[in-house]
């Protein structure tokens, strides 16, 4: 019997080395996922607001339900005994705290289902490879779009600017980030090309990468100018001037990001 059980200790030795070595990977790689989908839902600013809303709807039907029973309770007691002692006096007082706390956390449920909910982040963009020249600006873009993102939404609750200004300034930079884009694959296909192409040709198709990179970082200022605006009305106290100011960020912006279009159509 000793053998047979040392010949079966080690067969279940070697087949969970071979599950470890299979699929323990596979495991990680399936769990870090997994965390990172946790962690974005976490940060996302519209599931957030929807977890909020939830929560608050949830008090509040919660409160109302012990103001009832506990406005029921009064009742039943003071009307079945002439002297209820100290249980009518005590259902009373719950009964008047579960009210306040029901109205409370019902206008707070009714005030979070009237403002709108964040816009939900967009899918994320795999990047460019790591030797490319679009790789850093669209790393940058990918980390600006949530900035302006998060200003806009700031700059509507706030009320600081009128809202179609902000749907203006909205609508431009997702246009604009889809016209850098443009450029930006444009530039990986004329560098997949240069590896193929014969070294006469190679030095040409470097110098038309440098000039598509130099229009991408031209984009890309000009997305950063819109980002500031939109910073500055958020800091700024009066109505006027950001408004000005997002406005000619946003024109400026959308002619930028139409030329942009038009060179990757040519």
């Amino acid at each position: 019997m000793g053998p047979g059980r040392n010949e079966l200790s080690r067969l279940a030795e070697e087949l969970a080395g071979q599950w470890r070595g299979a699929y323990g990977q596979q495991l990680q790689v399936y769990s870090q996922h997994v965390r990172e989908a946790i962690a974005g839902l976490r940060r996302d600013p519209r599931a957030k607001a929807v977890r909020q809303r939830r929560r608050a709807l949830r008090r509040a039907r919660l409160w109302t339900v012990t103001g009832v029973t506990t406005t029921t309770g009064a009742v039943v007691v003071e009307t079945a005994s002439a002297a209820p002692g100290l249980a009518g006096p005590a259902l009373i007082g719950a009964a008047v705290i579960s009210g306040f706390a029901a109205v409370t956390t019902g206008f707070r449920s009714w005030r979070l289902h009237r403002e709108p909910l964040p816009e939900a982040p967009p899918v994320p963009v795999p990047l460019p490879h790591r030797n490319s020249q679009a790789r850093e600006p669209m790393s940058r873009l990918a980390e600006a779009e949530d900035i302006l993102r998060e200003l806009l939404d700031q700059l509507t609750r706030a009320a600081l600017v009128p809202p179609d200004a902000v749907v203006e300034a909205r609508a431009t930079g997702t246009e604009a980030a889809s016209a850098l884009r443009a450029v930006a694959a444009r530039i990986q296909v004329v560098e997949r090309a240069r590896e193929h192409a014969p070294p006469v040709d190679r030095g040409h198709l470097t110098d038309s990468v440098r000039a598509l990179r130099a229009q991408l970082d031209q984009g890309m200022d000009g997305y950063g100018a819109l980002i500031a605006a939109a910073a500055r009305a958020l800091a700024a106290s009066s109505v006027a001037e950001p408004r000005h100011d997002l406005t000619d960020a946003t024109d400026r912006l959308a002619a930028l990001a139409l030329a942009l279009r038009e060179l990757s159509l040519g």
